[in-house]
């Protein structure tokens, strides 16, 4: 395995781990909430743990570059990058639901080629480096072999999301079409999938921190990760994340 590629995956994990914590303990308090320009939500637990994973990157690799929810794209001279949302899931934080985690992808040259899901209240780490296969801690997970949508069990964040982009009805078909339906949202109904335990993840409303990591660890647990076009991107609002059984199908739907 590419040596640059394991020694940056070893601190992603540990960078995610550390950062994870740190939100926690401010996830056992109480704290304040700010909104940003969009309206969503911030606290200062989101900014010091994006600070510290930069922090421990930076004094290791200081060619990496990086872009990050809460302090946006700082270029870097090495070809990676580091993709970070320090907490994914900030309104559940806020409630004190404990479906939250700590995301940091690794990117070379514009690919995703691993990534880290460390949802602290659970203590569980989801992870991937292209080639090495997905672990959540320390036993390796794979897609399921759900054939069809018929025998799906479906996943989503918020129907609202869907109704802002014109597409309710789009969904509301893939609703009916599927076996089970869960609102598991954010990194969550990604993660899920890469372990077998859904078969669809469909989104609409995100940002490239939010899903970066989670495509690394799908694709690497051997599922398929696209925008609604099949493009293999983390660049675009509207994401799909399959077993790779279901993908075909469920993107001539969305195309419907």
């Amino acid at each position: 395995m590419n040596p640059d590629w394991r020694t940056r995956y070893d601190l992603a994990i540990d960078a995610a781990q550390r950062a994870g914590d740190l939100a926690r303990t401010y996830y056992e308090t109480t704290f304040a909430v700010e909104h940003k320009a969009d309206n969503s939500p911030v606290t200062i637990a989101d900014k010091r743990a994006e600070e510290l994973i930069r922090s421990m990157v930076a004094k290791a690799f200081p060619g990496d570059g990086f872009l990050g929810e809460e302090f946006g794209d700082q270029p870097g001279t090495s070809g990676f990058r580091w993709v970070i949302d320090p907490i994914d899931g900030t309104k559940s934080f806020i409630r004190h639901i404990p479906i939250w985690a700590t995301l940091v992808g690794l990117e070379y040259k514009g690919e995703q080629i691993g990534g880290v899901a460390y949802v602290p209240v659970l203590g569980m780490t989801y992870r991937a480096l292209r080639g090495g296969g997905a672990f959540v801690n320390e036993r390796q997970i794979r897609v399921s072999s759900v054939p069809t949508l018929a025998e799906s069990m479906l996943c989503y964040s918020s129907v609202g999301w869907f109704t802002r982009a014109g597409r309710e009805q789009t969904f509301l078909e893939l609703y009916r079409r599927t076996a089970r339906q869960r609102g598991f949202g954010d990194f969550y109904g990604f993660v899920l999938v890469a372990e077998g335990a859904a078969d669809v993840m469909l989104e609409h409303g995100v940002n490239p921190w939010d899903v970066a990591a989670t495509k690394a660890i799908v694709e690497e647990a051997g599922g398929r990760f696209t925008d609604w076009d099949d493009n293999p991107t983390v660049h675009r609002p509207d994401v799909l994340a399959t077993n790779g059984k279901v993908h075909a199908e469920t993107l001539a739907l969305l195309r419907s």
